[in-house]
């Protein structure tokens, strides 16, 4: 809960205007707005940042090393009273002091009692970059106390400040009469678009608070909000207890919503935020999100609870994070991620409400040296409704360990592994996997360039099986073990070109892959870790290119491909990838559970390209190897300056029905949209679009904004579908409203 913003003294005043508490002492964070990109419309949405304090008006660095740092005059006349022992400048005085600078028409310093009179259009600048204009100010102590009158401040963010006078003490206290507070553009003409006045501002830095008196919030010189007495932390406050700014929503289940804020700071390391959530339609949702800091570590949870009206159902969720640095080598670490029902995270627009399921988890890691060992254990919640039938897997434990060895004086070097998984399903059937592999490998670089890598290899694993039917096969239940040995070659040789203009390089490779044509004995190990199967641009040239330990990848083959790339000398690059492979054997496992026939496979390839800073394109395509047709597409794109930018996602799947890994086909494209409108207004669009037959809008939205020096407003509608029959969609509103360094209210 940081609080070193601005403006934080002018926060009270928005919170006067939701709360009717007539003291707020607690550690807002004053934010001013800055964009970031949603996780679901990849369109800017509103954030809030801390920024600078008006307390820091007139605040010295800390003490140097030097007690009595030296003054420097300079001026166009200069006299010396040494009776008195007063030196008066007139004439383009400038006066320089530590950190501080101050200019004015005359001056007169008093050696013996160490005070600065400065008279006539007298300006201080520090090195923080503000700068104080006043007609008259008496500075003492060093040039940290003093008083001034009339003064005029322009803040290092372009804010501004006035007070018919200022006074700092020896206390650290300050005290602004009548202040008048703007972040807009002024002039003398026109009214700035907002401004807050007040006719006393005062800073305790002993107590660490700020008070205010009188204070009035003028929109176009127009007063909409009084209120005689206001108080919160200064900007040095961190961590205190209090309200916080409440947060306004709407959508198709909460109906309307307000969501107040209290923050506990139970200890320095220690704090839980209360934000329960008042609703229109379903009453009131309870939520909390706490937070405990150790030496070592910390744990993080936060939740939310309610009892639906209409249906009388319990519904809520929990996420909680938690770390632990055992000692130098090892780290525990917990992760849980729950939700009651499918639909609860949407219906409150809760994160991770896009996931199509919720992992949670508990790991131990060790790290030495060459060596590398975790004990974790997984657990998950089913989200999506195409996985509704899923047979959904718990694993506990999962063991691994991994070892590699010092390279020896050719620059051989041994790798070994091992690994031990236990999983279990809802329907029963479970399995216990130990798994060990040992390699040696040999990198080697010719005197030609030429880049090669000899690879050998043993994998050996031992199953116990229990209640396990391999498609029509009977149930098995029992022991089987496997021997796996692999040889494998790389082959590279990079060709450089150098222009005046880019550099590229064309770079051959050849990947040779020598095994058994052995069963997988599919029958007696089932598949738990390894049924993502597809052939595409990561995987094509991997010696195993299965993504776990169930499958091995058997069979010879030798795979090839070329890889090219240039960049600019000055800016742009672009990269193309094109491989394939031949397998000696039809029916090898990989190719034959990617729906692959004959022993060549299909073309899989990538190419990127980024020009220069108004385009950027990734492509990854699997083509047919007859026919040359996209069985497989992947394409991002964005493309645009910042007043006209359209991105582009796109994937596209080929149905696989044949192969012992099925998929339906799945083409999907996301697009948004964001352009300026005006000098302050921009619009933002984007859609989701399920493209096969019968398909639909899966999600789509809008952001409209205004946006000028001082002020933001952003008002967003967005509509969430899914095929779930019992859900029916999701509708929601929001409008949001900010004041340049204040802050502001509205949907998150």
């Amino acid at each position: 809960m940081q609080n070193n913003n601005k403006a934080s003294f002018l926060l009270s005043f928005i919170a006067g205007l939701l709360c009717s508490t007539a003291v707020l002492a607690d550690s807002i964070v004053t934010p001013n707005t800055r964009e970031t990109i949603d996780k679901t419309s990849g369109i800017n949405r509103p954030k809030i940042s801390p920024q600078f304090n008006i307390t820091d008006v007139f605040t010295p660095k800390p003490p140097t090393e030097k007690d009595n740092p030296e003054i420097y005059f300079s001026a166009d006349e200069v006299e010396n009273n040494q009776e008195l022992s007063l030196i008066t400048a007139k004439g383009n005085v400038e006066i320089i002091r530590d950190n501080i600078t101050v200019k004015a028409d005359k001056v007169i310093y008093n050696q013996k009692e160490d005070t600065i009179t400065a008279i006539g259009n007298v300006v201080l600048l520090d090195d923080t970059g503000d700068v104080v204009f006043s007609d008259y100010a008496e500075l003492s102590d060093k040039m940290t106390r003093g008083e001034m009158e009339n003064i005029k401040i322009i803040m290092a963010d372009k804010t501004r400040v006035a007070a018919r006078s200022f006074r700092r003490d020896s206390d650290d206290k300050k005290i602004m009469n009548y202040a008048v507070y703007t972040p807009c553009d002024s002039c003398r003409e026109t009214s700035p678009l907002w401004q807050i006045k007040a006719k006393k501002v005062e800073h305790d830095a002993e107590d660490q608070d700020v008070h205010y008196q009188n204070a009035t919030i003028e929109v176009k010189g127009v007063p909409v909000f009084y209120t005689p007495f206001m108080s919160h932390p200064d900007p040095t406050v961190k961590r205190r207890s209090g309200f916080l700014f409440p947060k306004i929503s709407s959508n198709s289940y909460l109906g309307g919503a307000i969501q107040p804020q209290y923050f506990w700071n139970i200890s320095d390391n220690e704090d839980i935020l209360f934000n329960p959530i008042l609703s229109s339609d379903k009453g009131l949702v309870y939520g909390g999100i706490y937070n405990k800091y150790f030496t070592r570590g910390h744990i993080s949870a936060s939740g939310t609870f309610l009892r639906d009206p209409d249906t009388k159902e319990d519904r809520g969720n929990l996420f909680a994070y938690g770390r632990y640095e055992v000692n130098d080598f090892w780290v525990a670490d917990t992760e849980i991620n729950y939700a009651s029902d499918n639909a609860y995270l949407k219906d409150l627009s809760l994160p991770k409400d896009d996931d199509t399921w919720l992992t949670s988890r508990a790991s131990l890691q060790g790290f030495d040296n060459r060596n590398y060992a975790a004990l974790e254990a997984y657990y998950y919640k089913i989200l999506s409704y195409d996985l509704r039938n899923a047979n959904k897997p718990t694993v506990i434990p999962l063991f691994s360990y991994e070892n590699i060895s010092d390279p020896n004086r050719y620059g051989a070097y041994n790798k070994n592994t091992f690994g031990f998984a236990s999983v279990s399903h809802d329907e029963g059937d479970s399995s216990q996997r130990m798994t060990m592999i040992n390699s040696w490998n040999l990198p080697y670089t010719s005197p030609y360039g030429e880049k090669y890598k000899l690879v050998a290899s043993l994998k050996s694993d031992l199953y116990y099986v229990n209640d396990y039917r391999y498609e029509e096969n009977p149930v098995y239940d029992g022991t089987v073990g496997r021997v796996f040995p692999q040889v494998g070659l790389e082959w590279r040789l990079p060709f450089i070109r150098s222009t005046e203009t880019s550099s590229q390089i064309l770079e051959p490779i050849v990947v040779a892959a020598f095994a058994p044509n052995q069963s997988n004995k599919a029958d007696k190990i089932p598949n738990e870790d390894s049924q993502d199967v597809e052939l595409n641009d990561t995987n094509i040239l991997n010696l195993d290119r299965y993504s776990g330990y169930d499958r091995n990848d058997v069979g010879s083959r030798i795979s090839y491909g070329i890889n090219w790339s240039s960049y600019g000398q000055r800016f742009g690059r672009t990269s193309f990838l094109l491989a394939q492979s031949y397998e000696f054997k039809k029916d090898e496992s990989f190719a034959e559970a990617d729906g692959q026939d004959g022993n060549l496979t299909d073309y899989v390839g990538r190419i990127y390209a980024s020009p220069n800073e108004y385009f950027d394109m990734n492509f990854r395509f699997k083509l047919d190897k007859e026919d040359y047709k996209l069985t497989y597409s992947e394409l991002s794109s964005s493309m645009g300056p910042r007043i006209l930018k359209l991105y582009l996602s796109y994937i596209f799947f080929q149905a696989n029905e044949t192969s012992s890994v099925q998929y339906r086909e799945r083409e999907e494209l996301y697009s948004s949209l964001r352009a300026d409108l005006t000098k302050n207004w921009s619009i933002s669009l984007y859609n989701r679009q399920d493209m096969t037959k019968d398909g639909g809008s899966l999600e789509k939205g809008a952001l409209l904004t205004y946006e000028d020096e001082c002020t933001k407003v952003v008002f967003n509608v967005e509509k969430d579908n899914s095929n779930d029959p019992n859900y029916e969609g999701d509708f929601s509103f929001g409008a949001t409203f900010f004041l340049k360094t204040l802050g502001g209210v509205g949907t998150e």
